[in-house]
């Protein structure tokens, strides 16, 4: 497990987003859309990581959103989300996945999950996703810590 990538976005800041995927070609393609388009991004490689980063020292990281894989080394995307959603229950979470399968679906659901987008996703509809999730999060609470 490789220390955290934070990519700062250049220009008007729309929120920072956690990208957990262990798939580093998909989760740099991802990262790099996202920073493109105004926002500050943290990488993670697996469940295990997220948490790591996110309670890291004195002060928890300070995310407005996590997009999350579900399958994943270590700990997976669905034990990540229940841990992130107890300890953090405003952050918006978005599920990112290749498995299309729908009592997943339903049981991520179940524990606060914002939205479900199967892979392959096209660049405008994940924006669209992260920009609706976050502007929502920003706008209510300011950026708060996870």
């Amino acid at each position: 497990m490789g220390p955290m990538t934070v990519h700062e976005a250049m220009g008007t800041r729309q929120g920072r987003v956690m990208v957990v995927d262990n798939e580093v070609g998909v989760r740099t393609s991802i990262a790099m859309v996202l920073q493109k388009a105004g926002y500050d991004v943290v990488e993670a490689s697996d469940g295990a990581q997220e948490i790591q980063e996110i309670r890291r020292g004195d002060h928890p990281l300070m995310v407005d959103l996590v997009l999350c894989d579900l399958t994943m080394p270590n700990i997976d995307g669905t034990q990540a989300i229940t841990s992130l959603r107890l300890n953090y229950p405003r952050v918006p979470i978005v599920v990112l996945t290749g498995c299309s399968d729908h009592a997943l679906r339903s049981s991520v659901q179940g524990v606060g999950v914002t939205d479900y987008l199967v892979k392959p996703i096209s660049k405008d509809t994940l924006l669209e996703v992260i920009k609706r999730a976050t502007a929502q999060h920003v706008m209510c609470n300011g950026l708060e810590v996870a």
